[in-house]
């Protein structure tokens, strides 16, 4: 990996061991916009959503949702100002610590799971959350920042030694790092969608990094047989992958969330039915304020304004490249590469299962969900 030669007026400009520049207003504005979508999405959708549960024994309030959503993204806005201040530095100090301790979080909720114990909260099975009453946290997310903020420094390293294609000092570290994710992400917390987002944050990485094409082709085989293995074992991977070749025609219920994605898409037609008219998301759409957010969309705004969403996301995601070609510090290279993998993996898994292009797997679409 090469930084770019160009030094433009948006680059970082360098204060000692910190660093000084201002905000990419493109890439807010991208962010902010997707985020207002959501928004007014969630305001239109959200009450039936707690009448319904209300109606199963809730008791939820009318803003529910609405508060909730807005807590979170204070929460965000809060440690995404905060990050900024920090020099570049400390987020090097920083990578091996966060590592561990989300590892370590990962561990403590695969033990407390096992035996029911609070804070760990289980659903179908799977133990992906600690339960604090007011909020809730996946240790899952806290990985995957982890992961591409130690790759980046850690790949940085190999670049400036030139043992990035080395196989013991930078293969088997790397394999080491992805196998534990594996462990418990996919293995212990069923989550295989989360999954599918740290190997296709660090793949993108090792890709922009310079691996080999030859330790690429390999890694590649090897996933794929991997993702094999752990479908085969999992009854319900099976059926998900099953319905996506039978092309969702089959008789039984395995299908019903992917056809009631598919009709809302399409019922929306060219300019979609408008706020509060939809159907599906109104007790037939499974999951219609989380993974299934993108066929809302489609029905309330139509195809056209599923081609304005995506154009958002690509802008996102050109203005992250971007920003990676004009950064001068490899690490920090690596990780907006990472960023980039990060996103851009969410917004296809998501987007392709939706629409059938992709199996059905538990991934949000990112600022929307």
């Amino acid at each position: 990996m090469r930084p770019s030669r160009r030094q433009t007026a948006a680059s970082p400009a360098r204060v000692g061991n910190s660093r000084r520049h201002s905000a990419d207003s493109r890439l807010l504005l991208y962010m902010g916009l997707l985020i207002l979508v959501g928004l007014v999405v969630l305001f239109a959708i959200s009450p039936y959503q707690i009448h319904r549960i209300n109606a199963e024994g809730g008791s939820l309030d009318q803003g529910h949702y609405m508060l909730k959503q807005l807590t979170y993204l204070g929460i965000g806005a809060g440690v995404f100002s905060l990050s900024t201040m920090l020099p570049i530095p400390l987020w090097r100090r920083l990578a091996s610590p966060l590592l561990l301790g989300a590892i370590a979080l990962c561990m403590l909720l695969a033990l407390l799971g096992a035996f029911s114990i609070p804070p760990a909260m289980c659903f179908n099975g799977a133990c992906r959350w600690f339960d604090f009453g007011i909020t809730s946290f996946q240790p899952a997310e806290m990985l995957k920042f982890a992961i591409v903020l130690y790759m980046a420094v850690f790949l940085a390293a190999r670049v400036r030694d030139g043992k990035l294609n080395d196989l013991h000092q930078t293969l088997i570290p790397v394999i080491t790092v992805l196998g534990i994710a594996a462990l418990f992400v996919i293995g212990l917390q069923k989550d295989m969608g989360t999954g599918i987002t740290i190997f296709g944050a660090v793949l993108t990485m090792l890709f922009l990094a310079g691996l080999s094409m030859r330790w690429i082709a390999l890694g590649g085989v090897g996933l794929v047989v991997l993702g094999g293995l752990l479908i085969v074992i999992s009854p319900h991977r099976i059926e998900r992958v099953t319905t996506f070749l039978s092309g969702n025609n089959v008789a039984d219920a395995s299908s019903y969330h992917i056809d009631m994605a598919k009709l809302a898409i399409g019922s929306g037609g060219l300019f979609g039915k408008g706020l509060g008219n939809g159907v599906q998301a109104f007790g037939y759409l499974p999951e219609a304020l989380n993974d299934s957010i993108f066929a809302v969309l489609g029905e309330i705004f139509g195809f056209l304004g599923l081609i304005v969403i995506i154009g958002l996301f690509v802008a996102l995601l050109v203005r992250i490249v971007q920003t990676s070609e004009r950064l001068q510090d490899p690490m920090m290279q690596l990780f907006v590469a990472g960023t980039f993998g990060w996103l851009g993996t969410h917004v296809i898994v998501n987007i392709g299962a939706m629409t059938g292009v992709l199996p059905l797997t538990g991934v949000t679409l990112p600022f929307l969900s």
